[in-house]
């Protein structure tokens, strides 16, 4: 999910889940978490929500607390992210294009 979002920020919670081939429900409680984690924040827009990656922390899991999750970020996306607040633009996640 945090790649998805990384790479389309726009789009629906429900568009994200058949991305990652999950239900709506799971990718809510992911978004849940990564917002309660402090890698995202949710900003409504009208009828939409917009997700902002915080890219400055680092992973929580003892063997990877080394690697930030800029890093990760970046490593699996096109567009190298540069800041925390950047909206990136629309990427090619279908289809495996990027």
């Amino acid at each position: 999910m945090l790649l998805a979002i990384a790479r389309e920020p726009h789009l629906r919670l429900r568009d994200m889940a058949a991305l990652c081939h999950i239900s709506d429900r799971t990718a809510q409680r992911v978004v849940a978490d990564l917002d309660a984690a402090g890698y995202l924040s949710r900003q409504r827009e009208g009828r939409r929500t917009r997700y902002t990656l915080h890219l400055d922390g680092t992973l929580r899991h003892p063997a990877e607390t080394h690697i930030s999750t800029r890093d990760l970020v970046a490593a699996f996306t096109k567009n190298t992210v540069s800041t925390p607040h950047r909206e990136q633009p629309a990427g090619c996640f279908r289809h495996g294009q990027c």
